[in-house]
């Protein structure tokens, strides 16, 4: 294992989508999800990201219901004009809420998608959308009407590329012949590996990149999460299958043995972690960019150190040796939730 020191590097987004920084910043926690967090100190980790050189956003309409969309705005407007101009923002939509924050299902008519759209650009304080994708694959419309819509919003401007989100592969496949799709947003981590078998393949057939959320597991195998933490109120890991009782007591036995590899090494579990995904495009054959959710700046400055990691053939060997596929326990969802994975069919 090896360390570099280079500016943070880019990657295409497949052979249709953007180049964007080799990671990118998922800006869920900031605003929902995860408990309370620090308005301002969300401003302040946005901005040092932008200015290490991660120009990938990502966020959603429905995080915070428009807060997280109306933060981003915030931060971009408050930031160096050069930092400004070169963000692009990737967009999920589709998703139906309570007023007490319940979600009830996806909307992916086309009236419903250009509807977002507006919405979202409206928030975003921007004339157009980066990468645009529907959160999870509404089961009463088509895929291709959907993607035919985000596709007319290309057409007109206001969004610059197609993206997917939990899709397998034959939804990726039905979805790129209606229009070029650039990446397909979907979880991928040590312990989230089943897009290897059909996803992967199928993205690396139709030249789509991969942007990878949950690269940390929600923080299970970030290395800071311990067996006696209490989660506070609103944070969703309180219902997570894989931070429940005996669950959790084994994903962090899988964490300790990563420790072991990463310390070895000279490197923190979390950047060991993103640096594994970070491999795994050139092993697949895909442009892979994982999306970290840090929150704070150090979390950021720890997970910008992985792409200072250079893993070789043994130091992979090592860390699937301490977190073999498979090795998780409990699903990644509720059983609600899993439900609306097109991936997992």
């Amino acid at each position: 294992m090896t360390a570099l020191r280079n500016p943070v590097p880019t990657r295409p987004l497949g052979t249709t989508g953007p180049s964007v920084s080799a990671l990118g910043l998922g800006c869920m926690g900031m605003s929902a999800l995860y408990g309370g967090s620090d308005r301002a100190e969300s401003i302040a980790t946005l901005h040092a990201a932008l200015d290490a050189g991660v120009t990938l956003l990502d966020t959603g309409d429905f995080y915070g219901m428009g807060h997280n969309e109306l933060l981003i705005a915030e931060a971009l407007r408050t930031a160096p004009s050069a930092a400004r101009e070169q963000a692009l923002t990737s967009v999920k939509f589709g998703a139906l809420r309570t007023v007490e924050g319940g979600f009830t299902g996806y909307d992916g008519r086309p009236a419903a998608v250009k509807n977002f759209a507006a919405y979202s650009l409206q928030r975003l304080g921007r004339d157009h959308i980066d990468i645009y994708r529907i959160a999870r694959v509404d089961p009463d419309v088509p895929i291709e009407e959907t993607v035919g819509a985000i596709a007319e919003l290309v057409t007109a401007g206001h969004v610059k590329h197609i993206g997917l989100s939990e899709v397998g592969a034959d939804t990726l496949r039905r979805a790129a012949a209606v229009a070029p799709i650039a990446d397909l947003q979907i979880e991928y981590s040590l312990i989230s590996r089943s897009i290897e078998e059909k996803v992967l393949p199928a993205a690396r057939e139709l030249g789509i990149g991969v942007t990878a959320y949950g690269v940390l597991s929600r923080g299970l195998i970030s290395g800071h999460f311990t067996r006696d933490r209490t989660l506070g109120p609103g944070d969703f890991r309180g219902t997570s299958p894989r931070f429940q009782g005996e669950n959790l007591g084994r994903n962090l036995d899988l964490v300790d043995r990563l420790r072991a590899v990463a310390e070895a090494r000279g490197v923190t579990v979390a950047q060991a972690a993103i640096a594994w995904v970070l491999a795994q495009g050139p092993r697949h054959g895909v442009d892979v960019v994982p999306l970290v959710g840090a929150r704070r700046r150090d979390r950021l400055a720890e997970a910008l150190g992985a792409l200072e990691v250079t893993l070789d053939a043994a130091d992979l060997a090592a860390i699937e040796e301490a977190v073999p596929a498979g090795a998780a326990a409990g699903e990644r969802y509720p059983a609600a939730q899993m439900a609306h994975l097109d991936s997992e069919r």
